[in-house]
């Protein structure tokens, strides 16, 4: 089994880096139409290019985030704030600035005219709002008592701009509780993750000790390409809906920490990554420990290519992560070394996928196909056409390169928000991607069998597959006698 993607990712980044440049220059819905605000005496240091926001101190960028009686952040500038912050600051240290400056800005309405004063609900609802999208957007900021302290003081500054009617209070209560809610959906689903299902090594079973008859297969469950392809998109909407922004940021967050930059490095957090990325390679082994127990070069022909048209029906979804799973357990060498088995094989079909997963020119050929599904997800009108899943581990390098080759901050120490706003655009367009209701109803059988079906181990495959067709060389034949005498010698 691969590594866990967040302990490995640093090592398999630096070794496939690309050689043409990832991303286009900053354009794009995520910043465009920002416009200098007007904010009065507030900090004047960002710096403006195109109209959009570049660069600037932490101190002028938290100002440009809390909203006065007559200003209110962009939303797209709100969640990149929000998003990128944690690489500089703590939620709780943020959310404590940001309650100095709204304290500051009350009390000079409170001081000031009678037309001033009127202002203040405005300005208390404004407040609101901006905690309202922080707290829906980033719960899990909100899961140490620091931050619940800092949310709370400022809730009770806010709610006394309003005590004759109790408005704000009801709206303050309620987004308490929402977000209460959302901390606990998450806590329960972090307490009943599934553990990593382990590959079989068990001699009995490697070795076909059992009739070939008694032995239940993928095609026994499902024999339909289309249906274990929509089954398997099922199964990566639902996980894909269990990661979030902030476990996205901790790729940017926990590398600053071993530069020991000043961040939020709560590497714990990135199970979610982890268990995703270990489906992945769960589904890679199945579909090669599928192929490799087969006995006879006749329905192993079949199996392979059973796959290959679930590939094929995968890429036509837009579920681009199992199928880069499959064509993976496909390429791997005990299945690949089955000569006489891809002989049989009818490849045609097999060649385009692999085609659009050429990992050339940084798998140019998948990132049109990708752009091609996003921009059919922008227009269309169907749940079934809405579905984007990109190759989750492509995404996190990206991210990942993203964040090496640009510094996270300018020679004059300015936070370089250039950068983040084109982090914040990926992140964005995977979290739209990941709301997508799934249009496939579940079938309990077929994923119960994918989800637990034995998976077996490198060296059990390679025993599989020298039992399906023997070694062709010295090198094999050695191989085969060292990994059959170590299996058997195993109690």
């Amino acid at each position: 089994m691969a590594e866990p993607l967040c302990k490995a990712a640093v090592k398999k980044c630096k070794e496939t880096m690309p050689q043409t440049p990832i991303f286009s220059s900053m354009l794009g819905s995520s910043c465009s139409g920002q416009v200098q605000p007007d904010m009065g005496e507030r900090c004047v240091d960002p710096v403006y290019q195109d109209g959009n926001l570049v660069s600037g101190s932490l101190e002028a960028l938290i100002e440009r985030l809390v909203p006065t009686m007559d200003y209110y952040p962009d939303r797209t500038y709100i969640f990149t704030f929000l998003l990128s912050s944690r690489v500089f600051i703590h939620p709780h240290e943020l959310l404590a600035k940001v309650g100095q400056i709204c304290i500051k800005q009350k009390q000079q309405l409170e001081a000031g005219t009678e037309a001033e004063k009127a202002k203040l609900k405005s300005f208390a609802a404004k407040i609101i709002q901006l905690l309202k999208e922080w707290t829906e957007t980033f719960p899990y900021d909100f899961q140490d008592e620091k931050s619940m302290k800092e949310l709370k003081e400022i809730a009770h500054r806010i709610t006394q701009c309003d005590e004759e009617n109790g408005t704000v209070k009801k709206i303050i209560s309620q987004m308490t509780q929402n977000l209460l809610m959302a901390l606990s959906a998450r806590s329960q689903y972090q307490e009943i993750r599934e553990k990593f299902r382990q590959p079989v090594t068990d001699k009995g079973t490697i070795l076909k000790t059992k009739p070939q008859s008694t032995q239940k297969d993928i095609l026994s469950v499902c024999c339909d390409p289309l249906i274990l392809a929509q089954q398997l998109t099922y199964i990566e909407l639902e996980r894909v809906s269990n990661i979030y922004p902030e476990d996205l940021m901790q790729i940017v967050s926990h590398m600053d920490s071993l530069d020991n930059h000043k961040c939020r490095s709560d590497v714990t957090k990135t199970y979610n990554l982890e268990a995703y990325d270990n489906w992945f390679n769960c589904l890679s082994m199945l579909v090669a420990t599928e192929i490799c127990r087969v006995v006879k070069k006749k329905q192993r022909t079949r199996m392979v290519e059973f796959f290959i048209d679930v590939a094929r029906e995968c890429f036509n979804i837009g579920n681009f992560n199992s199928m880069m799973a499959i064509i993976s357990g496909m390429n791997l060498s005990p299945v690949a070394r089955l000569k006489k088995t891809w002989s049989k094989v009818k490849t045609a079909k097999f060649d385009v996928l692999e085609h659009h997963m050429d990992p050339s020119s940084n798998f140019c050929n998948y990132r049109t196909a990708l752009q091609g599904a996003a921009q059919r997800s922008q227009s269309a009108n169907s749940s079934r056409e809405k579905i984007v899943i990109p190759v989750f581990n492509l995404f996190i390098k990206d991210i990942y390169f993203l964040h090496k080759i640009h510094t996270n901050r300018l020679p004059n120490g300015q936070i370089n928000f250039k950068k983040f706003w084109e982090i914040s655009r990926q992140i964005h367009d995977f979290l739209t991607w990941k709301q997508v209701e799934c249009p496939f109803e579940k079938d309990k059988k077929i994923q119960t069998y994918l989800l637990t079906a034995p998976i077996y181990s490198e060296e059990a495959l390679f025993i599989a597959s020298f039992e399906s067709e023997g070694p062709e060389n010295h090198m094999e034949k050695d191989s085969w006698k060292t990994l059959r005498t170590t299996l058997l010698n195993r109690a």
